[in-house]
């Protein structure tokens, strides 16, 4: 760390050259970097009073912009620093995803309502799916609604999601930017780190918004990612989304929708109907996050060149990252279960949805290869989340994991391979990926008896006291008289 953390030393002196030296330093950008704290020319301990702008400080800030300009760098400016929430300023993301959304993707698809025709298409589709997957899986359907969203709707209803995973990552650069200050400079600074933790709010904001608004030209459903986004019971489909999905498929709109029907409608019933599921994927994704650590280094370079007249500079630095997972035991364990976690939702849904399309569908085979393919490689959004938050949401072991589905459903048949979502801990592992025909062919724990068991305990402890012996015993003497 410098020995002037964000730049904030003492004022230079006048340069040797005099007004030459200024010129020169003005069309330098009037000294911003390192000692130059976010870009404040005219303010003391950035080239003082005497530096480049020392008749209009404001001036050296924003003298380059044209009214229009200059009005909205002061609203980001003050939108950032007057930030008092959580470590991610939501309402600046919202803002964000929604500019994000109205530019309209790169192949100049823009969004648009969903009309009638659409909605009513969607609905139809969600109802054959469940149809289709009654015979494919045991678990019923969990589609209370099916809906058809625009790409900014999307925005709406998966933010509070996105808010549960991205928070417990964006609270260690909260921290992490108090802590690069010196630990003597700390308790005379605090009003500096709340500014700083207002900054960090918004540059989170700013790059989970941009993100966030960019997937949305993306995805086509509530479940691309293999995690719930959405509320609970809704089937959600993005027709413009699909309509740009299926353009050069091949493939008839209608059964590229209704295969896409087909995965969103398997994403329900399996987080409808495994209670614990939703709260073990995000648990995994937050027991990861505890084990990033933040490059402050990165961090104090990135604070310390912060320029109001160029916001995307928060962008750009974020994009290049300053998480690194830590090389421990317990996180690479971490990694693993969640890793697995996802590549088994993603498995069984593929499994699932290809016994119910194979029959009925032609281009089965060659959706499900797209969808794949898709899934693992990831999009540009997929790729900026994995660089914000040190973490890629995509099931690495899909085929594995599918392919020991299917294995299962040979071996066990449908119920007994839905079964196992009875409980985490008769779910496949990471080595049974490896070895599926040893997974498939073990015994496995029998938890019903257990949990009545725990539910019986349970139930005793809150009902009816039990009466005591003695009480027994009379009560079963007044019975044997009330017989003879």
């Amino acid at each position: 760390m410098s020995d002037t953390p964000f730049g904030f030393g003492l004022p230079p002196e006048e340069p040797d050259d005099g007004d030459e030296g200024k010129k020169k330093d003005q069309q330098s950008g009037g000294g911003q970097g390192p000692a130059n704290p976010f870009g404040f020319g005219g303010l003391p301990g950035a080239g003082g009073f005497g530096g480049p702008g020392a008749d209009n400080p404001f001036a050296a800030m924003f003298g380059s912009l044209n009214p229009t300009d200059l009005g909205a760098a002061f609203q980001q400016l003050g939108q950032m620093l007057s930030y008092e929430g959580g470590p991610v300023n939501w309402d600046m993301a919202k803002q964000i995803a929604r500019q994000t959304v109205s530019q309209g993707t790169p192949d100049g698809t823009k969004d648009a309502s969903v009309g009638p025709a659409d909605r009513t298409a969607v609905e139809e589709a969600v109802r054959l799916a469940d149809l289709w997957l009654d015979d494919a899986t045991s678990l019923p359907s969990g589609a209370g609604s099916a809906v058809a969203w625009s790409r900014a709707e999307w925005v709406e209803a998966t933010l509070p999601a996105w808010k549960e995973l991205v928070d417990p990552v964006a609270e260690r650069v909260g921290t992490a930017m108090g802590d690069v200050l010196p630990e003597e400079m700390q308790a005379m600074a605090g009003p500096l780190i709340g500014m700083m933790r207002s900054m960090g709010g918004a540059m989170f904001g700013t790059q989970i918004g941009q993100a966030v608004g960019v997937l949305a030209g993306e995805v086509v459903g509530s479940t691309d990612i293999g995690l719930p986004l959405g509320p609970a019971g809704k089937a959600a489909l993005l027709p413009v989304n699909i309509e740009t999905f299926g353009k050069d498929l091949g493939v008839p709109r209608e059964e590229v929708r209704l295969y896409l029907a087909l995965r969103e409608a398997a994403h329900q019933r399996l987080f409808a109907h495994v209670p614990w599921l939703r709260s073990h994927l995000f648990g995994a994704v937050d027991g990861y996050a505890r084990g990033i650590k933040v490059d402050t280094a990165k961090l104090e370079d990135v604070v310390g060149q912060f320029d109001p007249q160029n916001p995307e500079q928060l962008q750009d630095a974020l994009q290049q990252g300053m998480f690194q997972p830590e090389d421990t035991p317990e996180q690479k364990a971490a990694l693993a279960r969640l890793e697995t976690a996802l590549a088994l939702v993603e498995g069984w849904v593929d499994a699932v949805v290809h016994a119910a399309a194979k029959p009925r569908l032609s281009s089965a085979d060659a959706l499900r290869e797209t969808l794949r393919r898709r899934r693992a490689s990831g999009g540009p959004a997929e790729q900026t989340f994995a660089t914000l938050i040190g973490l890629e949401l995509r099931p690495r072991r899909l085929r594995d994991a599918s392919r020991l589905w299917a294995s299962l459903t040979d071996a066990r048949g449908v119920d007994g391979r839905d079964a196992l979502w009875a409980h985490p801990d008769m779910l496949p592992t990471a080595t049974d990926l490896d070895d599926p025909d040893g997974f498939v062919h073990r015994e496995q724990i029998d938890f019903s008896e257990l949990d009545k068991m725990l539910g019986e305990a349970a139930s005793g402890s809150t009902g009816k006291p039990d009466l005591k012996k003695g009480d027994q015993d009379a009560k079963d003497d007044d019975k044997d008289d009330g017989t003879e």
